[in-house]
């Protein structure tokens, strides 16, 4: 009974991973080098639906399921981990649109967003928080005409280039989600350039200076947009970080067999090194283990299961460890020729570390999972 759906699932990744590296892994070196991505690799990525595949047909998108999402994301981010970080912001903006939308933002967002039209910017993090979404000091004023927001936020993917972002404001004693478009007057957008990896991501700062903003921007529940609307966001955010670190320690793992392969020290190849094959093994193993946490994690999601965050969360902290660990070790392997600008794995290097950070780092992941080992095994006696 699981032959065809097994099948179905190996030409998906099959699909995915020849077209990742014929569109997206030739020109990852020229987006790191300039520090943007290429403006017509927004067309292919259309053209394949590749925006927010999950979304379904009716509203424009493919229906993917987010098992499948997941293997796409892995496929793109083997290849380039900066075109993964922009499919990823824009992704949690057309989730939460899907999700805690009203059925007019549906209509009118999320055709835009799934065609590539319209290119979407998550605005959460500010100079003084992270990616858990405490605190905000960016404030929306409620007025007789809407709101005016003021404020900041930081390190947003594609900010750049964005056309509309999805902005979380205090209000009150809460916290209100607000769409707001790249044209508002008082918003201004500041690049981020010479990041550690990651470079072609266009990141930006943002800047509200009493943007006004109508009320039919509020997605969901004015007040309540943390940690109900923001949840939804960030759960997708950490499966797609997982599934793209998975495919960094891939590619670190696959370009180290090749190099050990070929490479000589003296009389033997260096894969029959017994140290070189200690690392290649730690890069085979924690690859497939963070590869199985991460499909649990979709598949807990597409199942609706209340555990899903949690197994998400789980899923992108043993990724993003696991990739820069292959990473670490594949320039190691590589030797001198692995810090060079010329060996892919040292952009790998520099794109690992960064997974370690965004979504959530690994501190935020080990004080969630820490709480929930604490509520599980401990209070609970042990899970059964």
């Amino acid at each position: 009974m699981l032959v065809e759906p097994i099948q179905e699932r190996s030409a998906a990744i099959r699909g995915f991973a020849e077209f990742a590296r014929a569109e997206i892994g030739t020109r990852a070196s020229w987006h790191d080098q300039r520090e943007h991505l290429d403006p017509g690799l927004r067309t292919i990525l259309a053209g394949q639906g590749f925006f927010a595949p999950f979304v379904p047909p009716a509203h424009g998108g493919r229906g993917f399921d987010l098992m499948t999402y997941a293997m796409l994301h892995e496929q793109i981010g083997r290849c380039c981990s900066a075109t993964r970080t922009i499919l990823t912001a824009h992704d949690m903006v057309a989730r939460t649109v899907l999700r805690c939308g009203r059925n007019d933002q549906r209509d009118q967002w999320l055709p835009m967003l799934t065609s590539g039209r319209a290119l979407a910017g998550f605005a959460l993090t500010e100079p003084g928080s992270g990616s858990d979404g405490r605190p905000v000091d960016t404030v929306a004023v409620r007025q007789s005409d809407g709101y005016r927001l003021s404020g900041k936020k930081t390190w947003v993917s594609g900010g750049q280039v964005a056309d509309v972002f999805l902005v979380f404001a205090r209000e009150d004693d809460g916290v209100t989600a607000l769409l707001v478009t790249a044209d508002t007057p008082g918003l201004t957008r500041e690049p981020v350039r010479g990041l550690l990896g990651c470079r072609g991501a266009e990141l930006a700062h943002l800047a509200f200076d009493g943007c006004p903003i109508g009320v039919d921007a509020v997605v969901g529940r004015a007040r309540n947009a943390h940690p109900l609307v923001s949840g939804h966001a960030l759960t997708l955010g950490r499966l797609s970080v997982a599934a793209g670190g998975v495919g960094v320690a891939q590619a670190c793992t696959d370009a180290s067999v090749a190099y050990a392969t070929e490479r000589r020290q003296g009389d033997s190849a260096l894969i029959d090194h017994q140290l070189v094959n200690r690392m290649l093994t730690e890069m085979i193993t924690g690859t497939e283990a963070a590869r199985l946490l991460c499909r649990q994690a979709a598949e807990l999601l597409d199942a609706g299961d209340p555990q899903a965050p949690m197994a998400a969360s789980m899923a992108k902290y043993v990724a993003a460890r696991n990739a820069v660990d292959a990473a670490r070790d594949a320039v190691q392997i590589h030797g001198a020729y692995g810090c060079s600008a010329d060996a892919p794995v040292e952009r790998y290097f520099r794109d690992a570390k960064v997974l370690e950070i965004i979504e959530g780092s690994n501190e935020i992941h080990q004080q969630l999972i820490g709480r929930y080992g604490y509520t599980e095994y401990g209070l609970a006696g042990g899970r059964s």
